[in-house]
Protein backbone atom coordinates (compact mmCIF):
# COMPACT_ATOMS: atom_id res chain seq x y z
CA UNK A 1 0.00 0.00 0.00
CA UNK A 2 2.88 2.51 0.89
CA UNK A 3 4.15 1.62 -2.26
CA UNK A 4 1.11 2.17 -4.13
CA UNK A 5 0.71 5.58 -2.47
CA UNK A 6 4.22 6.66 -3.79
CA UNK A 7 3.46 5.95 -6.52
CA UNK A 8 0.41 7.63 -6.73
CA UNK A 9 2.32 10.76 -5.02
CA UNK A 10 4.95 10.68 -8.06
CA UNK A 11 2.00 10.20 -10.89
CA UNK A 12 0.61 13.34 -9.32
CA UNK A 13 3.51 15.47 -9.40
CA UNK A 14 4.95 14.21 -12.49
CA UNK A 15 0.79 15.45 -13.80
CA UNK A 16 1.23 18.81 -12.09
CA UNK A 17 4.88 19.12 -14.01
CA UNK A 18 3.82 18.39 -17.10
CA UNK A 19 0.10 20.08 -16.83
CA UNK A 20 2.64 23.39 -15.43
CA UNK A 21 4.78 22.74 -18.93
CA UNK A 22 1.89 22.42 -21.54
CA UNK A 23 -0.21 25.57 -20.01
CA UNK A 24 3.71 27.31 -19.89
CA UNK A 25 3.71 26.21 -23.50
CA UNK A 26 0.37 27.64 -24.70
CA UNK A 27 0.91 30.63 -23.29
CA UNK A 28 4.16 31.12 -24.35
CA UNK A 29 2.59 30.75 -27.63
CA UNK A 30 -0.76 32.54 -27.33
CA UNK A 31 0.91 36.03 -26.27
CA UNK A 32 3.48 35.70 -29.19
CA UNK A 33 1.01 36.14 -31.55
CA UNK A 34 -0.16 39.64 -30.17
CA UNK A 35 3.69 40.16 -31.02
CA UNK A 36 4.66 40.04 -27.33
CA UNK A 37 7.67 37.92 -25.59
CA UNK A 38 6.34 34.31 -24.93
CA UNK A 39 8.32 34.46 -21.74
CA UNK A 40 5.71 37.25 -20.93
CA UNK A 41 3.05 34.37 -20.78
CA UNK A 42 5.64 31.85 -18.59
CA UNK A 43 5.52 34.45 -16.31
CA UNK A 44 1.53 34.70 -16.42
CA UNK A 45 1.24 31.01 -16.60
CA UNK A 46 4.26 30.63 -13.32
CA UNK A 47 1.82 33.30 -11.96
CA UNK A 48 -1.63 31.54 -12.67
CA UNK A 49 -0.16 27.94 -10.89
CA UNK A 50 1.59 29.62 -8.27
CA UNK A 51 0.95 29.57 -4.44
CA UNK A 52 -1.11 32.87 -4.77
CA UNK A 53 -3.61 31.77 -7.34
CA UNK A 54 -4.48 27.81 -8.72
CA UNK A 55 -1.66 26.81 -6.13
CA UNK A 56 -0.37 23.79 -8.38
CA UNK A 57 2.95 25.43 -7.48
CA UNK A 58 3.14 25.40 -4.02
CA UNK A 59 4.78 27.07 -1.47
CA UNK A 60 6.01 23.46 -0.26
CA UNK A 61 6.97 22.60 -3.46
CA UNK A 62 8.97 25.74 -3.78
CA UNK A 63 11.36 25.03 -0.87
CA UNK A 64 11.48 21.18 -1.64
CA UNK A 65 15.16 20.37 -1.94
CA UNK A 66 14.75 17.98 -4.73
CA UNK A 67 13.25 21.00 -6.63
CA UNK A 68 15.94 23.48 -5.84
CA UNK A 69 18.20 21.13 -7.03
CA UNK A 70 16.30 20.74 -10.09
CA UNK A 71 16.44 24.40 -10.49
CA UNK A 72 20.34 24.96 -9.84
CA UNK A 73 20.78 22.42 -13.02
CA UNK A 74 18.51 24.43 -15.22
CA UNK A 75 20.31 27.38 -13.99
CA UNK A 76 23.59 26.29 -14.65
CA UNK A 77 22.42 24.92 -18.20
CA UNK A 78 21.43 29.27 -18.37
CA UNK A 79 24.90 30.23 -17.77
CA UNK A 80 25.87 28.29 -21.04
CA UNK A 81 23.58 31.06 -23.10
CA UNK A 82 26.27 33.82 -21.20
CA UNK A 83 29.54 31.72 -21.47
CA UNK A 84 29.17 30.15 -24.96
CA UNK A 85 29.66 34.47 -25.57
CA UNK A 86 32.45 35.08 -23.53
CA UNK A 87 35.04 34.24 -26.37
CA UNK A 88 38.42 35.92 -25.62
CA UNK A 89 39.32 36.72 -28.77
CA UNK A 90 35.98 38.28 -29.60
CA UNK A 91 35.76 40.46 -26.14
CA UNK A 92 39.12 41.89 -26.68
CA UNK A 93 37.19 44.22 -29.08
CA UNK A 94 34.98 45.77 -26.49
CA UNK A 95 35.37 43.94 -23.28
CA UNK A 96 36.70 47.30 -21.94
CA UNK A 97 33.61 48.90 -23.29
CA UNK A 98 31.33 46.64 -21.81
CA UNK A 99 32.73 46.52 -18.18
CA UNK A 100 33.05 49.96 -17.79
CA UNK A 101 29.18 50.07 -19.21
CA UNK A 102 28.21 47.88 -16.62
CA UNK A 103 29.80 49.99 -14.26
CA UNK A 104 28.19 52.82 -15.15
CA UNK A 105 24.71 51.58 -15.16
CA UNK A 106 24.92 49.21 -12.46
CA UNK A 107 26.05 52.12 -9.86
CA UNK A 108 24.17 54.80 -11.72
CA UNK A 109 20.81 52.60 -10.53
CA UNK A 110 22.54 52.09 -6.84
CA UNK A 111 22.95 56.14 -6.52
CA UNK A 112 19.51 57.05 -8.57
CA UNK A 113 17.36 54.68 -5.93
CA UNK A 114 19.15 55.42 -2.37
CA UNK A 115 18.79 59.33 -3.57
CA UNK A 116 15.16 59.09 -4.37
CA UNK A 117 14.44 57.11 -1.15
CA UNK A 118 16.57 58.74 0.86
CA UNK A 119 15.00 62.26 0.21
CA UNK A 120 11.53 60.63 0.86
CA UNK A 121 12.66 58.88 4.27
CA UNK A 122 14.29 62.33 5.65
CA UNK A 123 11.18 63.67 5.37
CA UNK A 124 9.48 60.48 6.85
CA UNK A 125 11.22 59.67 9.67
CA UNK A 126 12.43 56.27 8.32
CA UNK A 127 15.39 54.97 8.87
CA UNK A 128 17.96 56.42 6.09
CA UNK A 129 19.99 52.78 5.94
CA UNK A 130 17.23 51.63 4.16
CA UNK A 131 17.76 53.75 1.04
CA UNK A 132 21.14 51.79 0.38
CA UNK A 133 19.13 48.45 1.04
CA UNK A 134 16.99 49.67 -1.74
CA UNK A 135 19.89 50.92 -4.11
CA UNK A 136 21.38 47.73 -3.58
CA UNK A 137 18.51 45.45 -4.79
CA UNK A 138 18.09 47.67 -7.27
CA UNK A 139 21.02 47.51 -9.26
CA UNK A 140 20.84 43.90 -9.94
CA UNK A 141 19.10 42.71 -13.25
CA UNK A 142 17.82 39.44 -13.77
CA UNK A 143 19.12 38.18 -17.21
CA UNK A 144 16.82 35.37 -17.91
CA UNK A 145 13.93 37.36 -19.50
CA UNK A 146 15.96 39.59 -21.69
CA UNK A 147 18.32 36.44 -22.74
CA UNK A 148 15.11 34.54 -23.98
CA UNK A 149 13.73 37.34 -25.72
CA UNK A 150 17.18 37.41 -27.22
CA UNK A 151 16.79 33.59 -27.98
CA UNK A 152 13.16 33.37 -29.00
CA UNK A 153 13.13 36.73 -31.82
CA UNK A 154 17.37 35.79 -32.52
CA UNK A 155 17.93 39.00 -31.81
CA UNK A 156 21.16 40.34 -33.16
CA UNK A 157 23.28 43.18 -32.97
CA UNK A 158 25.21 45.85 -31.03
CA UNK A 159 22.74 45.97 -28.19
CA UNK A 160 22.28 42.21 -27.94
CA UNK A 161 25.92 41.81 -28.12
CA UNK A 162 26.74 44.07 -25.03
CA UNK A 163 23.43 42.98 -23.36
CA UNK A 164 24.82 39.12 -23.33
CA UNK A 165 28.40 39.32 -21.15
CA UNK A 166 26.94 42.17 -19.46
CA UNK A 167 24.38 39.74 -17.86
CA UNK A 168 27.25 38.14 -16.10
CA UNK A 169 29.15 41.46 -15.11
CA UNK A 170 26.03 42.82 -13.74
CA UNK A 171 25.31 39.79 -11.05
CA UNK A 172 28.92 40.26 -10.18
CA UNK A 173 28.78 43.89 -9.30
CA UNK A 174 25.05 43.46 -7.86
CA UNK A 175 26.37 40.56 -5.32
CA UNK A 176 29.85 42.84 -4.26
CA UNK A 177 27.55 46.01 -3.90
CA UNK A 178 23.85 44.49 -1.99
CA UNK A 179 26.44 42.16 0.73
CA UNK A 180 28.62 44.91 1.04
CA UNK A 181 25.76 46.73 2.30
CA UNK A 182 24.05 44.16 3.96
CA UNK A 183 27.34 43.41 6.25
CA UNK A 184 27.56 47.28 7.18
CA UNK A 185 24.17 47.18 8.26
CA UNK A 186 24.40 43.63 10.53
CA UNK A 187 27.90 45.45 12.25
CA UNK A 188 26.19 48.53 12.18
CA UNK A 189 23.40 47.01 14.27
CA UNK A 190 24.67 43.82 15.61
CA UNK A 191 28.59 44.45 16.31
CA UNK A 192 29.17 41.16 14.40
CA UNK A 193 28.96 39.75 11.05
CA UNK A 194 30.63 37.38 8.75
CA UNK A 195 33.81 38.99 7.30
CA UNK A 196 32.66 40.77 3.55
CA UNK A 197 35.74 39.01 2.12
CA UNK A 198 34.58 35.31 2.58
CA UNK A 199 31.26 36.24 1.67
CA UNK A 200 31.95 37.56 -1.59
CA UNK A 201 34.27 34.80 -2.02
CA UNK A 202 32.03 32.24 -1.68
CA UNK A 203 29.07 33.91 -3.92
CA UNK A 204 31.39 34.48 -6.91
CA UNK A 205 34.92 32.91 -6.36
CA UNK A 206 34.12 29.76 -5.45
CA UNK A 207 31.60 29.43 -8.28
CA UNK A 208 33.61 30.77 -10.92
CA UNK A 209 36.50 28.48 -9.57
CA UNK A 210 34.05 25.38 -9.72
CA UNK A 211 33.02 26.56 -12.85
CA UNK A 212 36.69 26.99 -14.47
CA UNK A 213 38.00 23.71 -12.93
CA UNK A 214 35.39 21.32 -14.82
CA UNK A 215 35.37 23.75 -17.99
CA UNK A 216 38.78 22.27 -18.52
CA UNK A 217 38.07 18.86 -18.69
CA UNK A 218 35.09 20.26 -21.18
CA UNK A 219 37.01 21.48 -23.25
CA UNK A 220 39.93 18.31 -23.56
CA UNK A 221 36.29 16.44 -23.75
CA UNK A 222 34.28 18.61 -26.30
CA UNK A 223 37.36 19.54 -28.32
CA UNK A 224 37.36 16.37 -30.16
CA UNK A 225 34.52 15.89 -33.16
CA UNK A 226 31.15 13.83 -32.60
CA UNK A 227 28.25 13.02 -33.93
CA UNK A 228 25.03 15.68 -32.71
CA UNK A 229 23.34 13.00 -30.47
CA UNK A 230 27.03 12.33 -28.93
CA UNK A 231 27.55 15.62 -28.15
CA UNK A 232 24.54 16.16 -26.62
CA UNK A 233 24.51 13.57 -24.16
CA UNK A 234 28.36 13.96 -23.49
CA UNK A 235 27.45 18.24 -22.86
CA UNK A 236 24.31 16.99 -20.77
CA UNK A 237 26.80 14.82 -18.78
CA UNK A 238 29.15 17.30 -18.18
CA UNK A 239 26.24 20.08 -17.05
CA UNK A 240 25.41 17.34 -14.66
CA UNK A 241 28.81 16.85 -13.32
CA UNK A 242 29.51 20.52 -12.81
CA UNK A 243 26.16 21.02 -11.12
CA UNK A 244 27.03 17.74 -8.66
CA UNK A 245 30.03 19.75 -7.75
CA UNK A 246 28.33 22.67 -6.64
CA UNK A 247 25.67 20.96 -4.70
CA UNK A 248 28.71 19.24 -2.92
CA UNK A 249 29.97 22.59 -2.14
CA UNK A 250 26.57 23.69 -1.00
CA UNK A 251 25.31 21.38 1.06
CA UNK A 252 28.27 19.11 2.17
CA UNK A 253 30.67 21.42 2.57
CA UNK A 254 29.12 24.63 3.19
CA UNK A 255 26.17 23.02 4.59
CA UNK A 256 23.99 26.21 2.78
CA UNK A 257 22.61 27.22 -0.34
CA UNK A 258 24.78 30.01 -0.98
CA UNK A 259 26.36 29.22 -4.61
CA UNK A 260 25.35 30.96 -7.67
CA UNK A 261 24.51 28.22 -10.44
CA UNK A 262 24.16 30.47 -13.49
CA UNK A 263 27.68 32.20 -12.47
CA UNK A 264 29.05 27.97 -12.44
CA UNK A 265 27.48 27.56 -15.74
CA UNK A 266 28.62 30.98 -17.48
CA UNK A 267 32.30 29.33 -15.74
CA UNK A 268 32.01 26.40 -17.39
CA UNK A 269 30.75 27.01 -20.76
CA UNK A 270 33.02 29.94 -21.00
CA UNK A 271 36.32 27.86 -20.43
CA UNK A 272 35.60 25.36 -22.63
CA UNK A 273 33.91 27.72 -25.27
CA UNK A 274 37.67 29.26 -25.46
CA UNK A 275 39.56 25.73 -26.36
CA UNK A 276 37.27 24.13 -28.78
CA UNK A 277 37.33 25.50 -32.52
CA UNK A 278 34.51 28.28 -33.68
CA UNK A 279 32.65 25.43 -35.44
CA UNK A 280 32.75 22.92 -32.80
CA UNK A 281 31.39 25.55 -30.67
CA UNK A 282 28.81 26.62 -33.00
CA UNK A 283 28.12 22.64 -33.42
CA UNK A 284 27.99 22.59 -29.21
CA UNK A 285 25.31 25.52 -29.16
CA UNK A 286 23.35 24.29 -31.59
CA UNK A 287 22.50 20.45 -30.42
CA UNK A 288 21.99 21.95 -27.20
CA UNK A 289 19.70 24.65 -27.86
CA UNK A 290 16.35 22.52 -27.15
CA UNK A 291 17.69 22.03 -23.47
CA UNK A 292 18.52 25.89 -23.16
CA UNK A 293 15.03 26.82 -24.22
CA UNK A 294 13.49 24.34 -21.90
CA UNK A 295 15.75 25.71 -18.86
CA UNK A 296 14.69 29.02 -20.07
CA UNK A 297 10.98 28.26 -19.48
CA UNK A 298 11.60 26.66 -16.50
CA UNK A 299 13.64 29.45 -14.34
CA UNK A 300 10.83 32.17 -15.56
CA UNK A 301 8.60 29.90 -14.78
CA UNK A 302 9.74 29.90 -11.16
CA UNK A 303 10.18 34.04 -11.40
CA UNK A 304 6.39 33.99 -11.56
CA UNK A 305 5.58 31.72 -9.47
CA UNK A 306 6.05 33.41 -5.90
CA UNK A 307 4.51 36.57 -7.36
CA UNK A 308 1.42 37.36 -5.77
CA UNK A 309 -0.84 39.46 -8.54
CA UNK A 310 -3.54 40.70 -5.47
CA UNK A 311 -0.23 42.85 -5.00
CA UNK A 312 -0.87 44.74 -7.83
CA UNK A 313 -4.08 46.78 -6.37
CA UNK A 314 -2.11 47.18 -2.94
CA UNK A 315 0.75 48.95 -4.77
CA UNK A 316 1.58 51.87 -2.73
CA UNK A 317 3.69 55.40 -3.54
CA UNK A 318 6.90 53.81 -2.50
CA UNK A 319 6.88 51.03 -5.18
CA UNK A 320 6.01 53.81 -7.94
CA UNK A 321 9.60 55.42 -6.59
CA UNK A 322 11.15 52.18 -6.81
CA UNK A 323 10.14 51.24 -10.33
CA UNK A 324 10.86 54.62 -11.65
CA UNK A 325 14.05 55.30 -10.15
CA UNK A 326 15.04 52.01 -10.91
CA UNK A 327 14.14 52.61 -14.91
CA UNK A 328 15.85 56.12 -14.69
CA UNK A 329 19.03 54.47 -13.13
CA UNK A 330 19.45 51.96 -15.72
CA UNK A 331 18.78 53.66 -18.56
CA UNK A 332 21.07 57.30 -17.74
CA UNK A 333 23.97 54.95 -16.24
CA UNK A 334 23.49 52.66 -19.02
CA UNK A 335 23.58 55.52 -21.87
CA UNK A 336 26.44 57.44 -20.08
CA UNK A 337 28.65 54.08 -19.97
CA UNK A 338 27.86 53.77 -23.67
CA UNK A 339 28.88 57.33 -24.61
CA UNK A 340 31.75 57.25 -22.72
CA UNK A 341 33.02 54.27 -24.16
CA UNK A 342 32.06 54.94 -27.70
CA UNK A 343 29.60 52.32 -28.00
CA UNK A 344 27.35 52.14 -30.88
CA UNK A 345 24.66 55.16 -31.14
CA UNK A 346 22.14 52.21 -30.81
CA UNK A 347 23.70 51.05 -27.71
CA UNK A 348 23.25 54.44 -25.85
CA UNK A 349 20.01 54.17 -27.16
CA UNK A 350 18.10 51.47 -25.97
CA UNK A 351 20.55 49.33 -23.86
CA UNK A 352 19.08 50.47 -20.83
CA UNK A 353 15.14 49.20 -21.46
CA UNK A 354 16.58 45.84 -21.72
CA UNK A 355 18.07 46.04 -18.50
CA UNK A 356 14.79 46.36 -16.63
CA UNK A 357 13.56 42.88 -16.19
CA UNK A 358 14.50 42.06 -12.65
CA UNK A 359 11.95 40.03 -10.67
CA UNK A 360 14.32 36.77 -9.42
CA UNK A 361 17.22 38.54 -8.31
CA UNK A 362 15.47 41.17 -6.93
CA UNK A 363 13.16 38.59 -4.89
CA UNK A 364 16.40 36.82 -3.48
CA UNK A 365 18.09 39.84 -2.32
CA UNK A 366 15.19 41.49 -0.40
CA UNK A 367 14.74 37.81 1.24
CA UNK A 368 18.08 38.35 2.41
CA UNK A 369 17.83 41.66 3.68
CA UNK A 370 14.38 41.26 5.02
CA UNK A 371 16.03 38.24 7.33
CA UNK A 372 18.66 40.68 8.61
CA UNK A 373 16.62 43.77 9.16
CA UNK A 374 13.89 41.69 11.23
CA UNK A 375 16.23 40.98 13.82
CA UNK A 376 16.31 44.74 14.93
CA UNK A 377 13.61 47.17 12.81
CA UNK A 378 10.65 45.14 12.09
CA UNK A 379 9.06 48.17 10.52
CA UNK A 380 11.42 48.82 7.80
CA UNK A 381 11.62 44.93 6.88
CA UNK A 382 8.05 45.35 6.20
CA UNK A 383 8.16 48.33 3.84
CA UNK A 384 10.95 46.60 2.14
CA UNK A 385 9.48 43.38 1.63
CA UNK A 386 5.74 44.75 0.49
CA UNK A 387 7.23 47.45 -2.12
CA UNK A 388 9.54 44.87 -4.03
CA UNK A 389 6.94 42.09 -3.96
CA UNK A 390 4.60 44.74 -5.58
CA UNK A 391 7.05 46.11 -7.83
CA UNK A 392 8.13 42.53 -8.85
CA UNK A 393 5.11 41.42 -10.06
CA UNK A 394 4.41 45.25 -12.16
CA UNK A 395 7.28 45.45 -12.98
CA UNK A 396 8.35 42.41 -14.45
CA UNK A 397 5.40 42.44 -16.80
CA UNK A 398 6.19 46.01 -18.10
CA UNK A 399 9.50 45.49 -18.44
CA UNK A 400 9.24 42.49 -20.60
CA UNK A 401 6.93 44.54 -23.04
CA UNK A 402 9.83 47.09 -22.89
CA UNK A 403 12.76 45.10 -23.31
CA UNK A 404 11.50 43.71 -26.56
CA UNK A 405 10.56 46.93 -27.91
CA UNK A 406 13.80 47.93 -27.41
CA UNK A 407 15.48 45.31 -29.57
CA UNK A 408 12.43 46.11 -32.01
CA UNK A 409 13.88 49.66 -32.14
CA UNK A 410 17.15 49.24 -32.05
CA UNK A 411 16.95 47.13 -35.43
CA UNK A 412 17.83 43.60 -34.09
CA UNK A 413 14.74 41.82 -34.11
CA UNK A 414 12.05 41.72 -37.47
CA UNK A 415 9.09 43.56 -36.74
CA UNK A 416 7.33 40.41 -38.75
CA UNK A 417 9.24 37.89 -36.37
CA UNK A 418 6.62 35.41 -34.89
CA UNK A 419 8.83 32.71 -33.09
CA UNK A 420 6.75 30.99 -30.58
CA UNK A 421 8.51 28.88 -28.18
CA UNK A 422 6.05 25.63 -29.33
CA UNK A 423 7.35 26.49 -32.84
CA UNK A 424 10.69 26.44 -31.73
CA UNK A 425 11.15 22.74 -29.30
CA UNK A 426 9.07 21.18 -32.97
CA UNK A 427 11.68 22.54 -35.23
CA UNK A 428 14.75 21.21 -32.75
Amino acid sequence: MASQRRTQKNEFTNTKASYGSLNCIFAGKLVSKIKLPAILGWLLTGMILGPHAFGLISDKLLDASWYQIILNIFESVMGLMIGTELVLKELKKSGKQIIITTMFQSLMTFFVVSLFFGTIFYFTNIPLYLAFVFGGIALATAPAPALSIVKEFKADGPVSRTLIPMAALDDIVAIVVFFSINSFIIAANSGKSTPLYLTLAMMILLPIAIGVAVGIVAGKILKKGASRNKTLMTTVMLILLVSTVGFIFNYLILAEAVLNFMLIGMAFSATFANMVSEERLAEIVDVFSPILQLSLMTVILNLGAPLDYHLILGAGIFTAVYIISRAIGKYSGAFIGAKVTGLPKTVEGYLGLTLLPHSGVSLVFTGIATTTLSAFDLSSAAILQGTIAAAAVINEIIAVIIAKKAFQWAGEIDNETDISISSDLKAS
